[in-house]
């Protein structure tokens, strides 16, 4: 099944762990929405350097650290996603709380061992 994803500090960088999940998410059948700070692409998408609106999200997968999130509660609320993966690194209490408030499940793991063990 095809889950929209929002991969969250998206990067163009291939020894980073984002631009890893990012192939390995189109390599699985998933449609991806790289959004980060870098300019670039992966993946084949261009990294959308903004905040933007996107319907029917199924998840978003953070790679950003918990330092550098603050400002982007609302956006991630907003995208109405079903879960938020906290990637190794990116766990964050207060969010994890937003999150549940808002109805969307938090899951500490990692996008990439999901994906390798059929759990995504």
């Amino acid at each position: 099944m095809n889950k929209r994803t929002v991969i969250l500090g998206a990067t163009p960088d291939s020894s980073r762990f984002a631009y890893k999940a990012a192939h390995m998410l189109v390599k699985f059948g998933h449609e991806i929405f790289p959004v980060g700070i870098k300019k670039g692409e992966v993946a084949g998408k261009p990294i959308m350097n903004d905040k933007p609106s996107i319907d029917g999200i199924d998840t978003v997968t953070l790679y950003v650290g918990p330092q550098n999130q603050t400002n982007l509660y609302e956006y991630i609320i907003n995208l109405k996603p079903k879960r938020i993966i906290f990637n190794p690194g990116t766990e964050n209490d207060e969010l994890i709380e937003l999150a549940q408030k808002n109805n969307i499940e938090p899951v500490m793991g990692c996008t990439l061992v999901m994906l390798s063990v059929g759990t995504y």
